[in-house]
């Protein structure tokens, strides 16, 4: 099997990340077509104010995934759009790119972390509680066009 690589994210990489986040999100949690503005939303801050780093993971030049670290307010990182393609969960390249992920932030000066996500997102949600985060809101929403659960996640980085 071709190693999984992790590469920098960049805006030639927007439209896959876009597309996939919106056909997985779809047949997976039933994600309208409201949620492909969103992601796109995101990627265009992140462009266009650079604050903060992307990661593509690939196997033999094929994107299997991505995980972003915006920079928040002074101390605070934040996890966004990380996504495994089907093929590449099971595999550590998840484990692999979030840690990338957390490593980054620690190494630009973040003291914490924050990640939003939903309770239906049941795997990544076990990786973040084995990996030290903690959740710290839930309430019920409507987004996407489904009823969900929304989650906040922090972790603190030890001094």
């Amino acid at each position: 099997m071709t190693r999984v690589a992790l590469r920098p994210a960049g805006p030639a990489d927007a439209d896959w990340i876009v597309e996939r986040h919106a056909v997985l999100y779809a047949q997976e949690a039933g994600f309208d077509h409201s949620f492909r503005a969103v992601v796109r939303g995101v990627l265009d801050r992140f462009f266009d104010l650079g604050d903060g780093r992307g990661w593509i993971a690939e196997r033999g030049g094929a994107p299997m995934g991505c995980i972003f670290c915006m920079m928040e307010e002074p101390g605070w990182a934040r996890l966004r759009l990380f996504l495994l393609e089907p093929e590449a969960r099971g595999t550590g390249t998840g484990r692999r790119l979030f840690e990338t992920c957390m490593a980054f932030a620690r190494e630009s000066g973040a003291q914490a972390m924050r990640l939003s996500t939903h309770e239906s997102h049941r795997a990544a949600c076990a990786l973040y509680a084995r990996s030290g985060w903690t959740p710290v809101a839930s309430r019920p929403v409507r987004n996407y066009g489904r009823d969900l659960v929304e989650q906040d996640w922090e972790i603190r980085f030890a001094s």
